[in-house]
């Protein structure tokens, strides 16, 4: 039986990029891996759009919420094996940080969330948040996790990021 992963997706709001990355892992995944995501200053609901993507691709949104960071930091938490951000430093946001071992990467993506103009142009921007989401945790999830170093592994992972 294949090793079970626990992965975290940070983001400053937990309202669209995190959440999407956290559903897109565990519906790709078939439980070999357990997302999840957070923000570091939560924003209190998943922006509308985030479900309706997930749901135009086929993926559940069952139990998708905005939560805090600390719920992961508390001693009761998941042990997480790894710790994307998704937030981007090109719009100079402030990125969370998250302490501990786990491997780390930042696989920063345009907030969608941030997008003012048509509804057209809004879901255009989910979309787009989506497929270079998407992208990458395919990527992710061709890594033979079971056979490579952490020190490859971390490698490999910071790499997607620039994917």
């Amino acid at each position: 039986m294949p090793p079970h992963y626990n992965v975290l997706f940070l983001c400053t709001g937990n309202s669209a990029r995190s959440i999407l990355a956290e559903a897109i892992l565990n519906h790709k995944s078939h439980g070999t891996f357990t997302a999840y995501s957070a923000g570091s200053h939560p924003s209190g609901a998943p922006r509308p759009q985030a479900p309706t993507q997930l749901a135009s691709a086929g993926i559940s949104t069952e139990g998708l919420r905005s939560k805090s960071w600390d719920e992961f930091a508390a001693p009761n938490a998941p042990q997480m094996n790894f710790v994307f951000t998704v937030c981007d430093n090109a719009a100079n946001e402030v990125c969370p940080y998250w302490p501990g071992q786990p491997m780390t990467a930042h696989w920063g993506t345009p907030d969608p969330a941030a997008v003012q103009g048509t509804p057209e142009q809004i879901a255009r921007a989910f979309r787009e948040a989506f497929t270079i989401l998407e992208r990458r945790i395919s990527l992710f999830l061709a890594l033979p996790l079971t056979t490579l170093s952490q020190l490859a592994i971390q490698k490999e992972i910071a790499q997607i990021g620039r994917a």
